[in-house]
């Protein structure tokens, strides 16, 4: 279980940027943080500052936890070494995408998301599945429909995935509409 905790502090610290303190020396750290450290206590003093700083943020970070965000955090640490390498680097990557969009895009993915995880098992199960049956070129039209939505499609849309009254509507490829792609109303 304490390996899992310090994995999970890891991958927290490895994630997150900045700096909180300047380098110091083992016995200056807390107990506490020396607790939630101790995998690095034989090599702290000879860390780079930066990497002391990462280690710190994340050990104050771990203890200000619950114990539920804790064991979520633990699960997701377990997830991550279970992916294969490659499955590790796509997981950057998109994270890196994710990054790189405009915070109304971060926010229009996360209603996305919650709208997604709301769904019923089943009814995800079955979205899921509809998408791996989609050919690479109909992923690439829904997702190109998609963007050419107009701004009332938009927020139509949008306000269907608030009240998760209905999933969102699935709009016709353009193989389904004669090979004409649909344009955006105004």
């Amino acid at each position: 279980m304490h390996v899992i905790a310090r994995y999970c502090l890891l991958a927290l610290i490895l994630l997150l940027p900045g700096s909180l303190v300047a380098k110091t020396n083992w016995q200056q750290l807390s107990p506490d943080e020396q607790r939630v450290l101790k995998r690095f206590s034989t090599r702290w003093d000879a860390l780079p500052e930066a990497q002391q700083k990462k280690l710190r943020k994340g050990a104050q970070r771990w203890q200000k936890m619950s114990p539920r965000q804790r064991e979520r955090a633990r699960q997701r640490m377990k997830r991550w070494q279970q992916l294969s390498p490659e499955q590790q680097q796509r997981v950057r990557q998109r994270y890196q995408r994710f990054r790189n969009l405009s915070p109304r895009e971060q926010e229009e993915l996360r209603a996305k998301r919650r709208w997604f995880n709301s769904l019923p098992a089943a009814k995800r199960e079955a979205l899921r599945q509809r998408w791996k049956n989609m050919s690479p070129q109909q992923r690439r039209q829904q997702l190109q429909y998609q963007r050419e939505m107009s701004p009332q499609q938009r927020r139509e849309r949008k306000a269907r995935m608030r009240d998760n009254s209905r999933p969102p509507q699935h709009y016709p490829s353009p193989q389904r509409n004669g090979g004409k792609s649909r344009k955006p109303r105004k």
